[in-house]
């Protein structure tokens, strides 16, 4: 078994303690999550994997400060969680940059949340970032003069442009075509390996997850529990497609159709 592999990672950068999560839907409670607990090391890329339903961008949005859980805590670097922070930047399905600014202002907007930068230093750090996507030929471009994966870029590199200690991606490669995602794969693997981002990454897609995670945790439906978790043992860059890769692959795979088939049942 993968999971019995795994180590103990210490200090933890992000704890997830005994987090659940209500709504209220007209007269039905819903439970998004319950007693979910986990944490995330230094630098560490965790991937969290589940069907729809399951909670797990309703648990990135607690850890960003989005949302607040019903009961239980988030903490970063020791600190309770409440509100959106500088530390923790989110990127999202939707690209959301600002049509009106070209892609050197969208990457310099997100630098406002950076007190005491000069003009000068903010175009400086926000094209270091946009090269670092590989984007620092296109800086005056408008937005709707980008394809799909080049504004995901743009937004990447927006969102570690004010350098947070912690990045968090809700599904921000679904939308776009397999061999653009691809080619992202790629990239941010590089950009994780350049700055040894602390990285929780949200997916429904199995294959993603095991290109990209040192770590993936699934997560099961109604309520959303975490119910096993995967260290993925392999050198990168990894490549998609790769033998070794897709034995991790089935076996989550497997997994994850256990839990969905055992919850429909019950």
């Amino acid at each position: 078994m993968i999971t019995d592999e795994l180590q103990v990672i210490t200090p933890s950068k992000l704890s997830v303690e005994n987090v659940s999560k209500e709504f209220q839907v007209g007269h039905t409670k819903v439970v998004a999550l319950e007693n979910v607990s986990l944490s995330v090391a230094e630098g560490e890329f965790v991937c969290l994997v589940g069907p729809s339903g399951c909670g797990k961008s309703t648990l990135l949005n607690i850890i960003a400060g989005l949302e607040q859980p019903s009961s239980g805590r988030i903490l970063s670097d020791g600190k309770v969680v409440t509100e959106p922070g500088r530390d923790r930047m989110v990127m999202f399905q939707e690209h959301a940059l600002f049509p009106w600014l070209d892609v050197l202002g969208n990457v310099m907007f997100g630098l406002k949340l950076k007190p005491g930068l000069k003009a000068a230093e903010r175009k400086e750090v926000a094209m270091f970032y946009l090269k670092l996507v590989g984007l620092e030929k296109v800086v005056d471009r408008n937005v709707h003069e980008l394809s799909g994966g080049m504004k995901q870029r743009v937004a990447l590199a927006r969102a570690l442009a004010p350098n947070p200690r912690v990045l968090l991606m809700d599904e921000p490669f679904a939308a776009l075509d397999a061999m653009t995602r691809e080619q992202l794969y790629g990239d941010i693997q590089s950009i994780w390996a350049a700055r040894k981002k602390t990285i929780v990454f949200v997916t429904h897609n199995v294959r993603e997850a095991t290109c990209l995670g040192d770590r993936v945790v699934l997560f099961s439906p109604h309520p959303g529990r975490i119910r096993e978790e995967f260290a993925i043992k392999l050198e990168r860059p990894r490549d998609i497609n790769s033998v070794s890769l897709a034995s991790y692959t089935s076996e989550i795979t497997r997994a994850l159709k256990g839990y969905t088939t055992k919850e429909v049942s019950e």
